[in-house]
């Protein structure tokens, strides 16, 4: 007989926190008994989500406290911190070794260099033995280690995309990477309910908002990942068993890769969900397009949540967000720009469900036994 976990929200009135409500209220074994919140305390789901009308029945926000804390550990087996990062921060103090597993959305724990934290959360005050503890949680990637962990920190969106992106050559292929320069777009849900003035429609509307135009935390976020990931092991196309890690081509070398620079641009486009990366890839490898196109195969085969594509193999023209929005796939195209002597790397997923709650639920999946696409398996809505 499968277990039920005992889940809880914190965070329950935002929009990741929605996300994984929704989520939740379909799971089979994963069941919402605890939402936490301030602000919102002692109100209902469908009164902070229109959506959810007829799902959590009962349930209300809770407020979640040193006073409070001690019982949660007799609730609960999973707690997911849909919270802003010093929010995440104090209460994965809090709950660390009270609650058995704590999944943290935010940006706390995500980068575990103390320095590179402090320059991209500089308002973020954590323990360093904790942040230590903490494994990245992308689940194609760490999901052996995901499977005993207590503390796992979700990638960022944008991070997720690139990192999805750049994975096969780093850790499979074993390139160099001289110089990544990433494009990212993505819409108005990515900057969550705030209210600042560039999020409001009458400016948001229409618009390619150029807000970070030289530099994003995202990007050093997947450098300190990529530069203590593990290269993969995975079978050659044939059977025969080769080391993805070693590649098949002239280009490719044994072990893991290496990033040389990484720097990362963003807008805002006038979509609410979704998101896109153009990861531009400066390297000598000398690898064609039909060599990286079957090298992502090899690398993502046995990951259902990404979708290796050719650019041109349906009516428009993919990687696109509209493409996966409402799912938690993640589509990747990789391209050889001959002309250039660059790779090109598209990625795109739904920021809300692959970029947060989703990648929530299938780390959770696999820490629990789960199989990884246990309430997950919604397709995308096209046209959305």
């Amino acid at each position: 007989m499968t277990r039920t976990v005992r889940a809880g929200v914190v965070g329950a009135s935002g929009l990741a926190g929605g996300e994984l409500l929704r989520l939740l209220d379909q799971h089979p074994h994963l069941d919402p008994v605890f939402l936490g919140g301030s602000a919102s305390a002692g109100r209902r789901p469908a009164e902070l989500h229109p959506g959810l009308r007829l799902a959590l029945g009962g349930l209300t926000v809770e407020p979640v406290t040193p006073e409070t804390a001690d019982a949660l550990a007799d609730r609960l087996d999973v707690v997911f911190l849909a919270t802003p990062a010093p929010a995440s921060a104090r209460l994965a103090a809090l709950l660390a070794d009270r609650v058995p597993v704590v999944v943290d959305l935010s940006g706390a724990f995500r980068i575990r260099s103390p320095a590179l934290h402090r320059r991209w959360y500089p308002g973020v005050e954590r323990a360093t033995d904790l942040a230590d503890r903490f494994v990245y949680g992308v689940p194609e990637l760490v999901g052996d280690q995901l499977r005993d962990a207590s503390l796992i920190s979700l990638p960022g969106c944008y991070a997720t995309s690139i990192t999805l992106a750049l994975a096969p050559l780093v850790l499979g292929l074993g390139l160099d990477l001289d110089t990544v320069i990433v494009d990212g777009k993505g819409g108005s849900s990515g900057g969550g309910l705030g209210s600042a003035t560039a999020d409001l429609h009458p400016f948001r509307s229409g618009a390619i908002a150029p807000y970070a135009p030289t530099g994003h935390r995202h990007a050093g976020e997947v450098l300190d990942f990529l530069s203590r990931a593990k290269p993969r092991r995975v079978s050659g196309a044939s059977g025969s068993g080769a080391d993805a890690a070693s590649g098949s081509g002239s280009g490719a070398r044994s072990g893991s890769g290496s990033i040389g620079s990484l720097s990362m641009s963003a807008y805002g486009v006038s979509t609410v969900r979704g998101l896109l990366t153009s990861s531009y890839v400066l390297t000598d490898a000398d690898v064609d397009q039909r060599e990286l196109h079957r090298a992502y195969l090899r690398f993502y085969r046995d990951h259902r949540f990404v979708r290796v594509r050719r650019h041109t193999e349906t009516v428009i023209p993919v990687p696109d967000p509209q493409a996966v929005l409402g799912s938690n796939y993640c589509d990747v195209t990789v391209l050889r720009d001959e002309d250039e002597g660059r790779i090109v790397v598209l990625a795109a997923l739904d920021n809300l469900v692959k970029g947060a709650a989703g990648q929530a639920v299938q780390a959770a999946n696999l820490r629990f036994g789960f199989p990884e696409e246990t309430g997950l398996t919604a397709q995308p809505l096209v046209p959305a």
